[in-house]
């Protein structure tokens, strides 16, 4: 099993709030600029797309790579994080 980074750790850890997208595993500079220019600019709303695909991960992690360009690994990473997240708060 892979671990997470420290990025990862970071987000499941806490609250969401306000946090940028880029505040996402998976999601560096480049990714979180395409991500805004889609109008994703916060984690909370990628979160409300990962919640509208019934957090199913096949589907988000093809509405991330047609989205911003994602790789898998990225994509994975992101997906992961937000289910994470969503088990400890919701």
């Amino acid at each position: 099993m892979s671990t997470t980074s420290q990025k990862h750790r970071d987000f499941v850890a806490e609250p969401m709030g306000d946090k940028h997208v880029t505040a996402l595993s998976g999601i560096g500079g480049v990714l979180g600029k395409k991500l805004e220019e889609q109008g994703f600019d916060k984690a909370y709303i990628v979160l409300g797309q990962f919640l509208v695909l019934r957090k199913d991960d096949e589907l988000f992690i093809e509405w991330l790579k047609d989205t911003c360009g994602a790789n898998s690994k990225q994509a994975s990473s992101c997906y992961t994080c937000l289910k994470e997240w969503c088990d400890s708060f919701l």
